[in-house]
This record gives C-alpha cells, sequence and structure tokens, in this order.
C-alpha cells in the first residue's frame, strides 16, 4: 500500500507538471517544446506503468491476505471442532470414572458386609457386655429360640453343643442356665443341678446367680433331699440376701420346716 500511495504522488506531479507546461508552451521554441512534451509523456508512462504494477502487486497481495485469513479461519474451526470433541471426551471419562468410583464403593461395602458376618461384635445379654463371633451369637440365640418354643430335648441338645464349642464364651453363664431349666423341664434334676451349680461357681456375681441357687433348691426338693434344700436356700439367704430369689426362698425355708 505504500507503494500504491508513491506511485500516485508520482503520478500526480506529472499531470502537475504536464498542466504547468501547458499554461507556458507558448514560452518554449517548437523543438524545445517537443522534447518537454516527449519527456512528460515518457514521465507519465512511467508513472502509469508503476501505478499499475503497484496495483497488481497490490491486488495479489489482498488475494494473499484473503487466502490467509481462510486458511485461519478454518484452523480454527478445525481447533473448535477438536476442542469440542476433547471436551465430549472429558465428558464421557468423567462418568466413567463415576461409573468405576461407584462400582468400587459398591464392591468395598459388599466385602466390608461380608467381613461384617465373621467380625466379632459387641452385645449384650444379662446386663452384661461382651464380644462374640456372629456364629456364636446365631448358635445361642437358635438354642434360645428352640427352649422358648417348649422344645426341651432339642434345647438341651442345643445349648449342651453350644458350650462345647464355645467353653469360654460370654454367653457361658447364661447357656448354662437355660440348659439346666431345660433339663428340669425334662425331670433330668441331678444334670440340671450341675449346670447350675457351674453357673454359679463359674461366675457368682451374675444376675441369674441367685436364681440359679433357687432352681438347685427345687431340683433338690424333687429329688426328696429335703434337708439339702434347706441348706441350699439358707445359703441363698446369705448369699443373696437383697435377691428377688431370695424373697421366694424365705418361704421354702419357712414351708421346709
Amino acid at each position: 500500500m505504500k507503494n500504491f500511495r508513491t506511485a500516485l504522488r508520482a503520478l500526480g506531479c506529472v499531470l502537475a507538471c504536464v498542466l504547468a507546461f501547458s499554461a507556458h508552451a507558448a514560452l518554449f521554441e517548437d523543438d524545445e517544446a517537443r522534447r518537454a512534451i516527449l519527456e512528460v509523456r515518457q514521465r507519465l508512462d512511467a508513472s502509469q506503468q508503476r501505478l499499475t504494477e503497484e496495483l497488481r502487486r497490490s491486488g495479489e497481495e489482498n488475494a494473499q491476505l484473503r487466502r490467509s485469513l481462510l486458511e485461519l479461519s478454518s484452523q480454527i474451526e478445525q481447533l473448535r471442532n477438536e476442542l469440542a470433541r476433547m471436551r465430549g471426551q472429558d465428558e464421557q471419562f468423567a462418568r466413567e470414572l463415576s461409573e468405576v468410583q461407584r462400582a468400587q464403593k459398591d464392591m468395598s461395602q459388599g466385602v466390608n458386609d461380608r467381613l461384617s458376618r465373621f467380625e466379632p461384635s459387641k452385645v449384650t445379654v444379662d446386663g452384661r457386655e461382651f464380644t462374640a463371633d456372629p456364629a456364636e451369637k446365631q448358635e445361642y440365640e437358635a438354642a434360645l429360640a428352640v427352649l422358648r418354643k417348649g422344645e426341651f430335648a432339642p434345647a438341651q441338645v442345643a445349648f449342651s453343643n453350644f458350650l462345647k464349642r464355645y467353653p469360654q464364651s460370654g454367653y457361658k453363664a447364661p447357656a448354662l442356665f437355660w440348659l439346666g431349666n431345660a433339663q428340669y423341664a425334662l425331670r433330668n434334676y441331678r444334670d440340671a443341678m450341675v449346670n447350675f451349680r457351674a453357673l454359679v461357681a463359674a461366675d457368682p456375681e451374675h444376675m441369674r446367680a441367685p436364681e440359679a441357687v433357687l432352681a438347685v433348691a427345687n431340683c433338690q426338693v424333687e429329688l426328696k433331699d429335703v434337708k439339702g434344700a434347706r441348706k441350699t436356700l439358707e445359703d441363698l439367704l446369705k448369699a443373696y440376701p437383697q435377691s428377688e430369689a431370695a424373697s421366694v426362698a424365705k418361704e421354702r425355708v419357712a414351708k421346709l420346716k
């Protein structure tokens, strides 16, 4: 464009010269006039040629500029398409990642649930808190459910097997108590006394201990051991004077006299 403006200025100068020459042509001789005119024409032709060349070059430059702009626009559009594709991939990746994380969470929860079936947990029975394995807890509760249904023979077997399998269990004292009750219901008084006494010996502070001592006295009465029953009831009154079992023992002792 700079060259184009320069050519225009040159052409303007030439035209100005022509006008000036025309105004003063009368002042020159014919030969001089012809030479001046020829020189002006040559300069005018050169200026026109230069202007034509500059116009051509300017057109080529404009065409090149348009091509460059078109190429740049095409590249920008390609970049936009690529960016959109990458965004789509990112969204897809985010969805897949979310699904993987959800599946992992579900799997982890499933594993934890399965492990919890085997992990010990805290339980509270007869006011005592202790730790028990899931299988241990399940077996004790199953035996107790059988007893509550009045099926004393199966309950006796269930509690006996439980105590053999878990001799150090926190369920030991209540298991001995309910085993003795099942045996008492089956009139197996001697075995019942053994288990009631085992409870008191193993855990004399257990809440079932006073009832176990009273149950021993009841077994002795059934076995016609009145003297032994009286002695057991007196021991109960001394060991657990504030218990409900002691209140019953007082009445029993009076009747046995």
